[in-house]
């Protein structure tokens, strides 16, 4: 299966993505749900819309040896990415968050480097600058028109995405000797199962006892689309795409996110995160079509 088809996974992935981004913001500020019962909703749910594929799907399951590392994973990425994230998204709005996330192409490719998996030349490097003066030029000319304390939300989101860069680069070759489904659900069990046992310690499930119809349905997106869908096609996508490529496709996620905002909760699309995602999609471009040596 080509790298192409992996790809065109991803964009989709990131596209289910931008609502959950959506979803979560709705619910921090009508529901006020706390970070971590939107994280275990989204993967303590994910979870279970995913249990009755096993019925039908065969799963290869990650070998004894690797469920250590494939826990440490999971850990991470479904629990302490989503945490930051969800923080970041009750300082700042969607488009802003989804800005900073579209960093992730270069952040994997940095990871990548230090851990002697995918080089970085010259041109990587220049549109490694290029992109993030987009997204800091994006974040700082937009202060007037953010939420008071959005600085927060997008440093929040730059450590989350640091994260996410890693999961990418380090899961690739546990997916390969598992399956997609197998992999996914055993992180996902964990990081998730983790943040349901916090949330319910805390007393945050009582929220969605709470909950109206309009945040239901909100809920369930996260779980079904934000959750279990999403990330289903994005490990499938890590399965036949370079860890890079896979990465590149976050850019597609802001777009997608702000155009929802807009619509849905009436979030501005400003001049300064359409100059700022411009510049971003120009230093991932270069970052991204340096020549073979």
């Amino acid at each position: 299966m080509s790298e192409r088809h992996g790809v065109g996974v991803a964009v989709l992935s990131c596209c289910f993505g931008a609502g959950a981004a959506v979803a979560t913001r709705y619910l921090t500020l009508t529901a006020a749900a706390d970070p971590f019962t939107l994280a275990a909703i989204r993967f303590g749910g994910g979870v279970l819309c995913l249990l009755p594929l096993l019925l039908v799907v065969r799963v290869r399951w990650p070998s004894r040896e690797d469920w250590p590392a494939v826990a440490a994973l999971g850990f991470m990425f479904y629990g302490m990415f989503f945490v930051l994230y969800n923080v970041a998204l009750a300082f700042t709005t969607v488009a802003r968050g989804t800005l900073a996330l579209s960093t992730l192409p270069l952040m994997t490719m940095i990871a990548g480097r230090v851990l002697d998996i995918e080089p970085l030349g010259a041109r990587k490097s220049v549109g490694v600058a290029v992109a993030m003066l987009g997204v800091a030029v994006a974040l700082s000319a937009g202060l007037q028109d953010a939420p008071e304390g959005a600085w927060r939300g997008d440093i929040i989101m730059a450590g989350a995405t640091l994260c996410m860069a890693l999961y990418n680069v380090a899961s690739r070759r546990f997916i390969q000797r598992a399956s997609a489904l197998g992999f996914l659900i055993a992180g996902m069990a964990v990081g998730g199962g983790v943040l349901a046992l916090i949330s319910l310690l805390s007393g945050g499930m009582t929220a969605v006892a709470g909950f109206g119809v309009r945040e239901g349905l909100a809920a369930v997106y996260l779980a079904a689309g934000g959750g279990a869908l999403a990330f289903f096609l994005w490990v499938y996508a890590l399965q036949h795409a370079s860890p890079t490529r896979v990465a590149n496709t976050m850019t597609v996620n802001p777009a997608v996110a702000a155009l929802l905002a807009a619509v849905l909760l009436q979030e501005p699309i400003t001049p300064a995160l359409v100059v700022g995602l411009l510049a971003v999609l120009v230093g991932i471009w270069l970052a991204t079509t340096e020549a073979a040596a």
